[in-house]
């Protein structure tokens, strides 16, 4: 039996909530939005379920919802249609680049932690739920505050989005990074988990800082509510198959140290 340490080689990060936009809030609020403008209004939580995915098919599944789709019925008369969604998914887009100029700042320690990771030689790219166009408001600013992977993968460059392995495929390849058991798969998403497990990469959740609190900030809640929530994050984390959670990504160098 091969007894020998993994060495990691690459890390491949997602963006919203895991080291851009602390507590994923800038999609959530172009979600409810543009379901608003048709006269339904969607929960912070039903906006955030499908989060990690392509836009296109968070939009989607959103829309079918039981309690969406009801609604959605009950003012138009008929379920959303395709074009409907893609009338959506048209809004979406402009409505997300207002908000990404505004919400795209980088989470704080994450640019020091990057930097600590290349200079051990390890790779860094990144995956993510935007699309190409999307990410040109956001890799830019992204730089201004000091992040820059090396690779960035977009929902658009491949046949699937998450929890399809092929974003994580083709970050590796473009960083000439393999094994992927050598390779981290950094989320604060279950479908972000889902396609790094099935990438068979090591999988990261990222519990404070994301999606699945949805905070601007730790001290928005009282201490002892704030540990009980991300007690309850990390165990969900884990039931998915995460092989190591992390508050926030800014505390990757010291789990690569582990290794």
């Amino acid at each position: 039996m091969n007894t020998k340490p993994v060495k990691i080689q690459g890390v491949l990060l997602d963006w919203a909530g895991t080291t851009i936009d602390y507590g994923s809030r800038a999609p959530a609020q172009v979600f409810v939005e543009i379901f608003r403008r048709r006269g339904i209004d969607i929960t912070l939580e039903e906006a955030r379920g499908p989060m990690g995915r392509s836009k296109h098919e968070h939009i989607a599944l959103v829309a079918g919802l039981p309690r969406v789709a009801a609604r959605w019925e009950a003012l138009h008369g008929r379920p959303p249609t395709t074009a409907d969604l893609r009338a959506m998914y048209d809004e979406f887009l402009p409505l997300q680049k207002e908000t990404l100029a505004r919400g795209s700042q980088v989470i704080p320690g994450v640019a020091v932690a990057i930097e600590r990771l290349r200079a051990r030689g390890i790779a860094i790219g990144s995956t993510t739920g935007y699309t190409r166009e999307l990410m040109e408001v956001v890799a830019p600013l992204a730089a201004q505050g000091g992040y820059a992977p090396d690779v960035i993968v977009c929902s658009d460059d491949v046949p699937a989005g998450r929890p399809a392995p092929w974003m994580n495929f083709l970050a590796a390849q473009q960083l000439g990074v393999y094994p992927m058991s050598s390779i981290l798969v950094v989320d604060d998403t279950a479908v972000g988990i889902e396609a790094g497990l099935n990438a068979g990469a090591l999988t990261v959740a990222v519990t404070q800082t994301g999606n699945a609190l949805g905070l601007s900030a730790p001290d928005e809640l009282p201490v002892d509510v704030l540990e009980s929530r991300l007690t309850t994050i990390d165990a969900d984390f884990r039931s998915r198959g995460a092989h190591f959670t992390l508050r926030s990504a800014a505390e990757l160098p010291e789990l690569v140290d582990a290794f």
